[in-house]
């Protein structure tokens, strides 16, 4: 297996992101879309339909979880230093409909529904989302890298298919997880899985 192509992330909070991105790229409303008091929460889960299993598998996970974590944090840093160019709406928006148009070319043969799903969860969009809305209320934001597959016994019986045997990491625009409702990373994710990614 190939971790990174058996991977998959997104936003799990606020829990209409897919509407408010949509509505964004309508012009029915502006960036900022998500408010500075939202807790916004992201995901990475690693072996999605082949499970992590071997050493290599692991090892293999936390190089590209490292990667990503050192990436989120130069695109931020890039953000706060030409803030006034690139946390504009037109700018934005702008961006946003660049990814879009590769995406229409990559599915020309689907459906608009389709098209649209795939253009609220796509990974390039859905990171700059996070980064820009951190980059302009100049927000702390921590990950957690979950090192060892989930076992079985760590994860409601509900989401055991979609757990057992994956790797996992989240990123809150908060500096630690005591600044969370539940002080806690994980169940929030759990709460939005069993009720939302469907």
């Amino acid at each position: 297996m190939v971790v990174v192509t058996d991977s998959y992330m997104g936003i799990f909070t606020p829990v209409d992101i897919d509407s408010r991105i949509t509505q964004f790229l309508e012009k029915k409303i502006e960036f900022p879309f998500i408010k500075k008091d939202e807790i916004m929460g992201i995901f990475y889960l690693f072996g999605k339909d082949n499970k992590v299993i071997s050493d290599l598998e692991i090892l293999s996970v936390k190089n590209i979880a490292k990667r990503t974590m050192e990436q989120r944090a130069r695109n931020i840093k890039i953000l706060h230093e030409f803030e006034k160019n690139k946390l504009d709406s037109d700018f934005i928006r702008e961006e946003y409909n660049k990814r879009i148009l590769q995406i229409s070319i990559e599915e020309q043969a689907s459906s608009s529904k389709h098209l649209i799903y795939r253009i609220t969860r796509d990974p390039t969009i859905i990171s700059n989302c996070f980064e820009q809305h951190i980059a302009y209320y100049k927000q702390d934001y921590f990950f957690e890298l979950f090192k060892q597959p989930i076992k079985k016994t760590e994860v409601p019986s509900s989401l055991i298919s979609k757990l057992e045997q994956r790797m996992l990491m989240l990123c809150y625009n908060v500096s630690d997880s005591s600044q969370l409702p539940d002080n806690n990373t994980i169940s929030p994710f759990f709460q939005w899985l069993n009720e939302y990614d469907k």
